[in-house]
């Protein structure tokens, strides 16, 4: 199939769904028809869209965990712990890594280990092996809806198991489930696979099924622009609409300067809505949500609670629909249930403070959502440029030509020539530009609030920035050193 941004007709999509559903032996399973009649009776308070309309209309900011293991009893009991327990709104799937490469044989046997060791021998549940009859378990012993999140190149398989079993949203998209999390696996490929997960949700909508499709914001998660997580946002916002997804969650990722955080969250949603509008698809709801911290986490647990609850008043002072939580066990590696369960109640408690209060559009942000949209649009404009008017296509070459760069992404259809770095506010700068196509004035306003960091702490503006800034939240050493140099020069 020719890679264009052009939806898949019905008759091309149910020839490629038998291919895709013949790929593992619980494909056979899919009666999409009595997924469709099953769907139709989920109640409103368990379908991902529509808690997502409420939510936006109440103006309350919901949360949601990540959490995941092997074996369905377990995950099972894991999910009705967060959500009694952490009092989550929404409920996570995380899948498996051997699942996300589609190496179900590697995840057959780490079942049976499982099962053999009493233990979770799996970084996440393996959605494909377990098949829909155990995911629609998973689903019906929750009361709240239910998402897939992955990092998975090709989801097709995985897709079509969800939402057949009765999950109403999947997190994912053809460059933030790729470039972030692949080396080797081609742009154009995965834009293809996502094409098909998107159509997918398309042919439900069609049927009166109204399922959620979220791309995934923070891509790398360390010292991302907010232009860059932004535009990759909208593309694949786009992508998905043109295949006919009408309800999508934008996301974005926590920097830690929190003007810049607000700034960037209402530009995303003003910008995806704005670009949904002028490419025609007027009905396509529009949320956001916002990632805690996804870079190294403190080793102190009080310091993780910190990062946390900021974390957690970000979103809401934002105004985001959503908040992905984090825990304090994250530089330790997985974490316990009861750890998951703290960090969501911490960071509900914030929310819950914080109702009704919102960050003011003062000139700041103003100024910030203003240069974020600017910045968006310049690399925008140059996407569709390359790809003679088709999204998709200039997507490809414009990875290929650096136009888009994700900071410190594997994978080697990423360019990897653009560097970022923290004004001294904190806020993500970009130091060095690669091909990213900015104007003079854009490239000008980086380097001279760089420039006001190197004067403010006595140094130059270089690579040194950026290696000071990957550790700056995880090991504080750094920060702690160039605060006593500051004031060791202002008492000289």
């Amino acid at each position: 199939m020719e890679l264009k941004n052009k939806r898949i007709s019905e008759e091309e999509f149910l020839k490629m769904r038998e291919e895709v559903l013949s790929s593992w032996t619980t494909g056979k399973d899919i009666d999409i028809d009595e997924a469709i009649e099953y769907l139709k009776k989920l109640p409103d308070h368990k379908n991902f869209a529509k808690k997502l309309y409420k939510a936006k209309d109440l103006d309350r900011v919901l949360i949601q965990p990540r959490a995941g293991v092997a074996l369905v009893d377990q995950h099972i009991k894991l999910l009705k712990y967060l959500e009694k327990i952490g009092r989550a709104d929404f409920l996570p799937t995380t899948v498996d890594s051997y699942t996300r490469q589609n190496r179900y044989e590697e995840a057959e046997i780490g079942i049976r280990e499982s099962i053999r060791t009493g233990k979770s021998m799996l970084n996440g549940f393996p959605v494909v092996n377990h098949g829909v009859n155990s995911c629609r378990r998973v689903a019906e012993s929750i009361n709240v809806p239910l998402q897939a999140r992955h990092g998975t190149p090709d989801a097709r398989l995985l897709t079509e198991i969800i939402h057949a079993a009765g999950w109403t949203s999947n997190e994912g998209g053809g460059i933030s489930y790729n470039i972030p999390y692949a080396k080797n696996v081609p742009l154009e490929t995965t834009i293809k696979n996502w094409q098909y997960c998107d159509r997918l949700v398309g042919y439900y909508e069609e049927r009166g099924i109204s399922l959620n499709r979220e791309p995934f914001g923070p891509l790398t998660g360390t010292l991302v622009p907010p232009c860059i997580s932004n535009t990759v946002a909208i593309i694949e916002t786009l992508l998905a609409a043109e295949q006919g997804v009408k309800n999508i969650t934008v996301g974005y990722g926590q920097l830690g300067n929190i003007v810049q955080d607000v700034a960037a969250i209402r530009a995303l949603r003003e910008q995806a809505e704005y670009y949904l509008n002028a490419y025609g698809y007027e009905d396509v709801y529009v949320s956001t949500v916002f990632h805690q911290w996804m870079g190294g986490f403190p080793k102190d647990e009080t310091e993780a609670f910190g990062l946390i609850s900021m974390g957690a008043t970000t979103a809401a002072l934002a105004g985001a629909t959503k908040m992905i939580t984090k825990t304090t066990h994250e530089s330790i590696g997985i974490p316990t249930m009861q750890a998951n369960a703290k960090g969501l109640k911490a960071s509900k408690e914030v929310v819950m403070l914080l109702r009704g209060q919102k960050y003011a559009t003062g000139i700041k942000i103003r100024k910030e959502i203003e240069q974020i949209k600017t910045e968006v649009d310049q690399i925008l404009d140059k996407v569709l440029e390359v790809g003679h008017g088709d999204l998709a296509v200039g997507t490809v070459e414009a990875f290929k030509a650096g136009i888009i760069d994700i900071p410190f992404a594997p994978s080697q259809f990423n360019a990897g020539k653009i560097l970022t770095a923290r004004d001294k506010s904190g806020a993500v700068r970009i130091l060095e530009f690669g091909n990213i196509p900015f104007t003079q004035e854009v490239k000008d306003f980086h380097y001279n609030m760089l420039k006001k960091r190197a004067e403010k702490e006595n140094r130059e503006v270089d690579f040194n920035m950026t290696i000071d800034d990957v550790y700056s939240i995880s090991d504080k050493k750094n920060i702690i050193d160039l605060e006593n140099e500051w004031w060791k020069n202002e008492n000289n």
